[in-house]
């Protein structure tokens, strides 16, 4: 029997140890996804206890923060919501969440847990309830006197020498202006994340045009034309201010070109409060995204695409506590006919960005790898790229799946890697537990013979997946 999540965990032929504890294991990491609160970095915030940076809680306003993968979890438990949102206290909470790890076999958070506690804490401990009492008091005091587990700390501790966070285009960005003049040691860039002015047919829709418009200096935003406008002119704020990337969250792939007279119409109609059709809705998403696409290209950012999600499925949850709380699910899409006229709209004159495209359904991974391929160009290798196992994709399964998608139908070599893409940062033991699992199948597959055992060979690619390929794709500077 192995050890419980010894050195070589996830590790199961020779070749894999090698390739992990030769090459990956000491690489660092570029985390260029994820949603880590700027302000906490610049602040350095210092965390009281595990259960707040664990499983958060509540915002003065009512709003939720925390790991909604935990919190999913702990729902599954029969943990009621006080214990989880709410405002149980924080060793109640992490009790309740020892209890719920315990069940948690065959899920990857079991092993994220436990690689954050081993790593962060030095804990080999398993989490039960029995150990929690311990934990919580190793971790408390370790977390009050230890300066390496402050956010900065954390952040030096992991090797992380990038950090895009997840921003909106009416931010100001004024966290980030303040750790651009700071010698923190690792870089911290903002992402710029449109979906709320493009997403014209969700609640909130005119409110936002309004912000958006005030964020330019104007009274309003009057057609489909100046809300792009005012989309590139805060584009061009966050360029000034290092943006690497773009994110566009969407249910599904829209392409459904219309005039600029038709975007305008369905954009008045939205301003008014009346109900859209699904045509009079892409219109006017295509519309924004192809303008969004061009302006990207021209300044060298990476467009990255999430699809195949239904958000906020239970009503009654997302009455009470809003979004982002764990109320979400894989979704069908079939939108690949859509997701190439899209590409070759964009390649006919010469403005595809580089683009990484994610999807929460494993059935959609070929497909998309499919698509890609016939959009790859010499400007840099692997331009269109298969993104990395995400979210409810998030586990060996899944990351498996994905390599092996793009190892049958691309170039894993050219892979970018992994994303963190949490709100947590102890997550960062996701990027070991990735390499882990990627150097296993590397390793499988020359101990199968199906690739040589060629050193330089091996360790480039190795190498390039875990590091230095995502900062040749984002033309990070370090």
């Amino acid at each position: 029997m192995k050890t419980f999540m010894d050195k070589d965990f996830m590790l199961q032929n020779q070749t894999a140890k090698h390739l992990f504890h030769g090459y990956a294991e000491s690489l660092p990491i570029i985390d260029y996804h994820c949603h880590i609160s700027p302000q906490e970095i610049c602040e350095d915030r210092r965390y009281e206890n595990i259960a707040q940076i664990w499983l958060g809680g509540r915002n003065p306003d009512g709003s939720c923060y925390g790991d909604h993968y935990k919190w999913r979890l702990m729902r599954s438990n029969g943990v009621p919501e006080s214990a989880v949102t709410g405002d149980a206290e924080p060793f109640e909470k992490f009790l309740a969440f020892a209890g719920t790890l315990e069940a948690a076999i065959g899920n990857p958070m079991y092993h994220w847990s436990h690689l954050e506690l081993q790593k962060y804490f030095g804990i080999e401990e398993p989490l039960t309830r029995e150990s929690a009492k311990r934990i919580w008091e190793q971790t408390s005091e370790m977390l009050k006197n230890d300066e390496s587990l402050s956010a900065r700390g954390i952040i030096r501790r992991s090797n992380v020498k990038f950090v895009g966070t997840t921003d909106d285009p009416t931010d100001s960005l004024e966290w980030h202006e303040k750790l651009a003049k700071e010698d923190t040691g690792f870089m911290v860039r903002p992402s710029f994340r449109p979906d709320k002015a493009v997403n014209i047919t969700k609640d909130g829709f005119a409110d936002y045009i309004k912000k958006l418009a005030r964020s330019v200096g104007k009274e309003s935003l009057d057609t489909a034309v100046e809300v792009c406008d005012a989309l590139c002119k805060r584009l061009d704020h966050f360029a000034a201010h290092g943006c690497k990337a773009s994110d566009h969250g969407l249910d599904y792939v829209m392409f459904r070109k219309g005039t600029a007279e038709e975007a305008d119409a369905a954009f008045r109609k939205a301003m008014r409060g009346e109900a859209l059709d699904k045509r009079e809705a892409e219109i006017y998403q295509t519309f924004v995204l192809l303008r969004l696409a061009r302006e990207y290209h021209a300044r060298g950012i990476v467009m990255e695409i999430h699809f195949s999600c239904s958000r906020n499925v239970n009503s009654r949850m997302f009455k009470a506590i809003g979004p982002d709380t764990g109320y979400d699910m894989i979704a069908k899409s079939n939108c690949f006919n859509e997701l190439a006229a899209f590409f070759s709209e964009l390649d006919e004159s010469g403005e595809l960005p580089r683009t990484i495209v994610f999807s929460l359904d494993q059935n959609d991974l070929n497909q998309i790898a499919t698509c890609l391929g016939a959009f790859q160009s010499e400007e840099i290798p692997g331009k269109m790229q298969l993104g990395a196992a995400w979210w409810f994709l998030d586990s060996r399964d899944g990351m498996e799946a994905q390599m092996r998608a793009l190892g049958n139908l691309g170039l894993l070599g050219n892979f970018v890697g992994m994303l963190t893409d949490s709100r947590s940062l102890l997550s960062y033991t996701r990027h070991d537990y990735f390499r882990r699992i990627a150097c296993n199948l590397i390793g499988r597959w020359v101990e199968d013979g199906e690739y040589p055992n060629d050193e330089k060979s091996l360790k480039r690619i190795v190498e390039g997946i875990s590091y230095y390929n995502a900062v040749r794709y984002f033309g990070i500077e370090l």
